[in-house]
């Protein structure tokens, strides 16, 4: 196939260049005077799967042929010079034995890292592992490096790399990278004493690892060896091509790995012919690209090279500029030019590292009905099997909130053999005893609540079901991690079977039960090195593990839209291509911190710098941005803060805004293309004009249906949102407590309320002198019953224990004009004339010798202001006008002579309001008029009346559609059916 020759033999194809296709063109024209069967002997080696099958279909579309021997470079070890080696070690083992270190090292160095990261230390420290085998570095180079200008924590790592020696040694296993190494090093060297007569070459590898950079090399001086790169600059000039030499400045170029390779080889730039005629897509784009990429040193020669750029509209003609204001648009804008491309029968694809998006545009797709073909598929923690193994692991050894409860009962695979009865017995226990119950449910809760609705026997025995599994996830201890491993997946499949069945249900069915089998199967062969850990430890391994899998969609893809990695950018095949999530730190990804080695460190060493990645991404963006038709995009803000424009596209960016004339016309164009696309992505969701935003409601229900009581808490709401009364007591409509208790103001105050309530109990006939201690005394039993969170409750008794001499010392004065009668007492009075009833409950009421009423409610916020409970806070004082009208069972002719706020907030203090004749009943008769008119027909419960605050939200915003109208508007009557 190739003349003889004394140099190296390595070709290129350029930039916008279809290199499957090319690749294959290339090979058929140099074949065609060889005999059918000679493509049969020739080796071609490629470095990715996607590759192979390209390849393989072009050969396909040419018809019936003899086809090369297609390998992927990584495959060297399973042929026959293979066989003289050991399997590699299993990658799983290697990492559960460095964790065993890792965990060593955290322990004795606390300050190194925190326990939850050990695996992924682990996985870190695997990886350099790797990576020095791949490159042929000794750790016995990391003990010569110069340590003493660094920091401690360096001096430190480097003691710890020292233990890893042995995984070095002549007789330790082999991981993948070091048998690679090995493999190719015994087959170089039988090349060398006996080459191969037919060709060999090597498509597509930019020769980024070491290992692969030394077979690249050895290929080229075959006889018949032959190297091919992908997306090789032809437009860069030579005086460039020199300034690539050194690394530290140099690296992150995306030309500089061929600049080494070709340095090795004693070649230079023009000793690379071309493998094919084919014509980029843009000369005149590969040529605006190639200046914007210019190596920082020379960016100079923007202003010289700059205006002799010919033909800026054509090279960006198929080019356009998204600058969308938040990822959400992005990706809605990527969908409908997806969708645009299936519509016209074009094939696209979607290029990003950001995973976030790439799943946006997905879930967008699935309102056209198009499945993308993604080659990455999505993560197995996130599908059903791999998220049910997941959580399990987190209960093991914890205690079980309500929240994760009720996922965990909630899970599709759950109680699969009974689903329907099982997702009843789970919304009657989510709807009766988990919101509002307790934050830590157990078994005896559970009991008692099917006891108190008098449930069958079965909602029992799923309850005991469902217990055995809990129970026995959270008595898990420290073992063995073969123990723990059988023990979850053992409890796992209990869930999944369901009550009285065996089996494991549908957890390991399907593509996602599958790869969840291959997980376990893989940490089940490797459980043997992970020594004994905690519970909290298997959590994390369990979600490290899972983490390495992933799960590809079985149905049918549409064949024609595809999500790639960056790396599949070298495929191309694709009419127009997006390149998504433009932004610094995404694409390019910055380089992860390395905990181990900094990057003078790792030079020295002579192993990989972090700038590789980003060289590596930049030249798959050089590629990927010369096909036929490019979509540059980005977010200009994420959830957080403002975005940084890629480096990428603020050279292409700023070189084209600096050429006056053609080149800002072009840029300008490029945005002009996007804003219409971001423009159709903001009218996707957007109402229609013709709908009319809702109006204030002051909804007139009839008569009969309006509330015939409420207590004295729900007389401050019908004053200040009107509405709110309307949806509750009319509408009937509830909000659901909170799944998942929290230690929030309401749970403090009714802590603090028991606590008060027990103290004035017990105390009510004398007040001891022991009093602060006995109150403290008392908050600590019930803090321990009633706040399950020890650093809460802490807290609050610390907040508790502050206030209590002050609680004291006035309790004194209040003991001296009256004694605690009755604590959370109930009351009611109906209205004279009117068919309602008001009702309340007294904190505390005490009564004075002659017995007089004195009322007292707790407070541990801020206590109302004088002008709020004259105009909205009623609550207090309607309570002493129900004790004031005999509401109060047992209390009849009473004089009620105060009502007092007790605050034990941060500024404790008793204020509230002393009784006149005659003030009781002017309160009485301001609720009766109140009350009357909210009862008169005509009469509608207007929405945000008078709010405290604007913004100050209501549970029923929503359903009044506040927003589409606000506290300005008036509010509109309208009729409410029966």
């Amino acid at each position: 196939m190739f003349d003889p020759s004394d140099r190296s033999r390595v070709f290129a194809l350029p930039m916008g260049v279809d290199f499957p296709a090319a690749l294959v063109d290339g090979l058929c024209t140099r074949m065609t005077d060889a005999a059918p069967h000679e493509m049969a002997h020739v080796e071609l080696f490629v470095n990715t799967s996607r590759m192979q099958r390209r390849i393989r279909s072009l050969f396909a579309k040419k018809g019936a042929r003899f086809l090369p021997k297609l390998r992927l470079v990584t495959d060297l070890g399973r042929d026959d010079i293979g066989r003289d080696f050991p399997d590699a070690v299993n990658p799983l083992v290697r990492r559960l034995e460095l964790a065993q270190l890792v965990r060593g090292l955290i322990e004795a160095e606390r300050d190194f890292a925190a326990r939850s990261h050990t695996f992924d230390l682990a996985d870190s420290l695997a990886g350099l592992m790797e990576e020095m085998q791949g490159e042929g570095v000794h750790p016995d180079a990391l003990g010569e490096l110069d340590v003493e200008r660094h920091s401690a924590h360096w001096e430190r790592s480097q003691k710890f790399l020292k233990l890893v020696t042995k995984f070095f040694g002549d007789d330790a296993p082999l991981n993948a990278e070091a048998r690679q190494r090995v493999v190719v090093k015994a087959l170089i060297a039988r090349w060398h004493t006996n080459p191969p007569a037919h060709p060999v070459i090597i498509a597509g590898s930019t020769g980024s690892r070491g290992t692969t950079r030394l077979l690249m090399e050895a290929v080229a001086k075959l006889p018949q060896g032959a190297l091919i790169l992908p997306g090789f600059d032809t437009d860069m000039p030579d005086h460039v091509w020199t300034q690539l030499d050194d690394d530290l400045t140099s690296e992150d170029h995306p030309q500089y790995r061929f600049h080494a390779l070709l340095r090795a080889l004693d070649l230079t730039r023009n000793d690379v012919p071309l493998w094919d005629t084919a014509r980029p897509a843009s000369a005149a784009r590969n040529a605006l690209i190639s200046l914007a990429m210019r190596p920082a040193p020379v960016t100079d020669e923007w202003l010289s090279e700059g205006p002799k750029l010919r033909d800026l509209a054509e090279a960006t003609r198929a080019v356009t500029l998204i600058e969308a204001p938040t990822p959400r648009h992005e990706a809605l804008a990527i969908a409908l030019r997806l969708r645009k491309a299936a519509q016209d029968g074009r094939s696209a694809a979607l290029i990003s590292p950001d995973r976030m998006l790439t799943r946006q545009v997905t879930a967008a797709l699935q309102r056209w009905g198009i499945e993308p073909d993604d080659s990455a598929g999505i993560p197995l923690p996130q599908s059903p099997s791999g998220r049910l193994l997941r959580q399990t692991a987190e209960l093991m050894g914890r205690k079980l909130p309500s929240d994760k409860l009720l996922a965990l009962l909630k899970h599709p695979l759950v109680a699969h053999a009974v689903r329907g009865r099982h997702l009843k017995h789970t919304r009657d226990m989510e709807l009766e005893l988990l919101r509002g119950g307790p934050p830590f449910p157990t078994r005896a809760d559970a009991l008692t609540w099917a006891a108190a609705r008098k449930s069958d026997e079965d909602t029992q025995g799923w309850i005991n079901w469902l217990w055995d599994a809990l129970d026995a996830l959270a008595a898990c201890a420290a073992a063995p991690l073969p123990d723990l491993l059988e023990r979850h997946v053992a409890l796992t499949e209990q869930l999944c079977a369901g009550p009285d069945a065996g089996g494991a249900g549908t957890l390991w069915e399907k593509a996602t039960g599958e790869e969840a089998t291959k997980a376990v199967t893989e940490l089940r062969d490797a459980a043997d090195a992970g020594g004994e850990m905690s519970c909290a430890d298997y959590g994390d391994l369990i979600h490290f593990v899972l983490n390495r899998h992933e799960v590809r969609d079985p149905n049918a893809p549409h064949t024609g839209i595809m999500i790639w990695g960056t790396l599949e950018a070298r495929v191309q095949g694709a009419d127009m291509v997006i390149l998504a999530g433009l932004n610094d730190g995404v694409w390019p990804e910055l380089p992860s911190p390395d905990p181990w080695l900094n990057r003078q460190m790792r030079r020295d060493a002579g192993l990989l710098l972090p700038d590789r990645r980003i060289g590596l991404s930049a030249h798959d963006f050089q590629q990927a941005v010369a096909a036929p038709e490019v979509w540059l995009t980005r977010a200009k803000r994420n959830a957080e803060a403002e975005t940084v424009p890629s480096r990428w596209i603020n050279r292409l960016t700023n070189l084209l805004g600096g050429l006056d004339g053609d080149g800002t016309q072009a840029l300008a164009d490029m945005k002009a293309r996007g804003a219409e696309w971001i423009a159709l992505a903001a009218a996707l969701d957007h109402p229609r004009s013709d709908v009319p935003p809702a109006r204030r409601p002051s909804p007139v229900p009839p008569v009969e249906a309006r509330p015939k009581k409420l207590p004295v808490t729900q007389i401050e709401t019908l004053i200040r949102d009107p509405y709110t009364v309307y949806a509750r007591y009319v509408l009937r409509l509830r909000p659901l407590d909170a799944l998942h208790a929290a230690a929030d103001a309401p749970l403090r105050g009714l802590a603090l309320h028991e606590v008060l309530d027990r103290f004035a109990k017990d105390t009510a006939a004398h007040l001891p002198d022991n009093a602060v201690e006995l109150l403290i005394k008392m908050a600590d039993d019930v803090f321990d019953e009633m706040v399950p969170w020890p650093a809460t409750r802490a807290m609050w008794q610390a907040k508790l224990a502050r206030v209590a001499p002050w609680f004291i010392d006035t309790e004194h004065t209040r003991r001296q004009f009256a004694r605690p009668l009755r604590q959370e007492d109930k009351g009611a009075v109906a209205l004279d004339g009117l068919d309602f009833t008001l009702e309340g409950r007294a904190d505390r009421i005490d009564e004075a010798p002659d017995g007089a009423l004195i009322l007292y409610d707790y407070k541990t916020g801020t206590l109302p202001s004088k002008p709020q409970r004259e105009h909205f806070n009623k609550q207090l004082p309607l309570l002493a006008a129900i004790a004031d009208r005999d509401g109060f069972k047992g209390l009849i002719r009473r004089k009620v002579l105060a009502a007092d706020y007790i605050g034990l907030g941060s500024d404790p203090r008793q204020e509230g309001d002393r009784f006149e004749h005659g003030d009781l009943d002017k309160i009485w008769e301001e609720l009766t008029t109140l009350i009357s008119a909210y009862l008169e027909p005509d009469k509608g419960f207007s929405a945000r009346r008078a709010v405290f605050e604007t913004r100050w939200e209501q549970n029923y915003d929503h359903l009044a559609r506040f927003g589409e109208w606000d506290e300005t508007d008036d509010a509109v009557t309208m009729e409410v059916g029966q």
